[in-house]
């Protein structure tokens, strides 16, 4: 009986399909939360809802995307028990969550859901071809399906569907897209043969230099025209920064590992910052 039961448990709890396998995307799902959460400022029952919701939206993604894969002939079925376990537990405990935050008044929130339930339908439907990794395109717009986190907390902590959290979302966003494309030049760079000179590396680094200073340029104006926090573009300023160097220091051999842990301090640095000169 006893080997029975381990068994079961030994097909069931699978960390690399509990979790999700892409250990960088956490920062794309607690940056903006984090924010709105803060922005809001004030912790009620439905924040607590809307923090589950989140969170198991998040993690359902890894067995629902595990469970194509087995059908597509990508993975051992010996992985389907432990995907559906998941799937269902995942699946529960959000509706759980969404019941309430409709019992809360927060109905309105599932506006939010419609483009997050269009693209992970789009994703699955990529699982399914083999063509999930390395979209670039795919992650800026997944990125912007999380970023949805931030005006969903802010409007719980002020109680209302305020306007504000559109362009919160959308100053979330485009850090979100930055970050990504940096990370790309950084593993575009690390294949190098060697150090190359200042043109080439230019050249390799415009988009995501592009993307930065389009970012702190825009934030700058909005500050200035006192859209948002006077000292909010401080925020952006860091991965402009970040980016400048990456130019001048490209990521020669560098692991991916080291890029992924230095450009979630980046992340990390961003949030707070942002949090902090969002309320000044």
């Amino acid at each position: 009986m006893n080997n029975g039961f381990q068994k079961i448990t030994e097909s069931i709890f699978r960390r690399h399909i509990a979790l999700p396998s892409d250990h960088g995307a956490w920062v794309f799902l607690f940056s903006p939360l984090l924010i709105g959460l803060f922005a809001g400022g004030t912790w009620t029952t439905a924040t607590t809802y809307l923090v589950m919701a989140a969170l198991t939206v998040f993690l359902l993604r890894q067995p629902v995307a595990t469970v194509v894969k087995v059908y597509s002939r990508r993975r051992s079925r010996r992985d389907l028990t432990a995907a559906w376990f998941w799937s269902l537990c995942y699946s529960l405990i959000g509706l759980l969550a969404l019941a309430g935050l409709l019992h809360e008044g927060y109905s309105y929130l599932l506006v939010l859901a419609i483009p997050g339930l269009l693209v992970f339908c789009w994703h699955l439907y990529l699982v399914s071809k083999r063509a999930e990794r390395r979209q670039l395109g795919v992650e800026i717009i997944g990125s912007g399906v999380l970023a949805l986190s931030a005006p969903a907390a802010y409007w719980v902590g002020v109680g209302y569907p305020d306007p504000l959290g559109w362009l919160m979302f959308a100053l979330v966003w485009l850090q979100s897209a930055a970050s990504i494309v940096h990370a790309y030049l950084r593993l575009e760079q690390r294949v190098l043969a060697k150090t190359p000179d200042i043109p080439t590396r230019l050249k390799i680094g415009r988009r995501a230099l592009f993307y930065t200073t389009f970012n702190l340029a825009t934030v700058t104006i909005l500050a200035i025209t006192t859209r948002i926090p006077i000292f909010l573009p401080g925020a952006y300023l860091i991965q402009w920064i970040e980016t400048i160097w990456g130019i001048i220091h490209p990521a020669v051999g560098v692991k991916p590992t080291v890029i992924g842990l230095r450009q979630l301090l980046v992340s990390t640095l961003f949030t707070l910052a942002f949090i902090i000169t969002w309320k000044i």
